[in-house]
């Protein structure tokens, strides 16, 4: 595996239009891209044995709504080197617009759920996901709750959400009660 600063030059050669910023921070390398060549640029991280990034270790996305930034939001997908226990980060830039990248499921199945899960709560699609639907919230749920103009209270939509009563919890405070009041009645050992 080629060491840090080379696999740097090595991607910038082969996806000059793609790049973006490169960062290095506390020993992470961090590959600022637009979002347009993500699957090819993960695609060669992944086969070309000079990179071998054979595991996706997770993939998530952050709102740069304020914050400033290469676009809106950044798609944000940590690999891992098996073999040399070596890791990367890659970060796919995307326009609020028209949120969307490529699905990277093709490379590594872990990916399904977790691009459901980033397209449940930021609204960011995954072209050629082959089950791309909500994951953590009801399907006919019409917001991001990630996205940072989301209300922090929500838009009402949990006032109908049902109630559920927990008995159990009525079961154990009423031991509790009867534990710390003196005046009950307690069977003596």
């Amino acid at each position: 595996m080629l060491p840090k600063d080379q696999l740097a030059v090595v991607l910038k050669e082969k996806f000059p239009d793609s790049f973006l910023e490169i960062t290095d921070f506390r020993d992470m390398l961090t590959i600022h891209i637009r979002g347009e060549q993500a699957l090819d640029l993960l695609r060669t991280l992944k086969t070309d044995p000079r990179f071998a990034f054979n595991f996706l270790a997770g993939i998530t996305a952050v709102d740069h709504l304020e914050m400033g930034g290469h676009a809106r939001f950044a798609v944000v997908y940590h690999l891992l080197n098996q073999y040399e226990a070596q890791r990367i980060v890659v970060r796919a830039w995307v326009d609020e617009e028209q949120p969307s990248l490529p699905s990277v499921c093709p490379l590594w199945k872990t990916a399904d759920w977790q691009e459901r899960e980033v397209y449940d709560l930021f609204g960011i699609e995954f072209s050629g996901h082959p089950d791309l639907r909500r994951i953590m919230t009801p399907d006919d749920f019409q917001h991001h709750p990630l996205r940072k103009d989301y209300p922090l209270q929500g838009r009402g939509e949990r006032s109908n959400f049902p109630v559920v009563k927990r008995r159990i919890g009525s079961k154990w405070q009423e031991a509790k009660k009867a534990f710390n009041d003196p005046g009950s009645q307690r069977a003596e050992h």
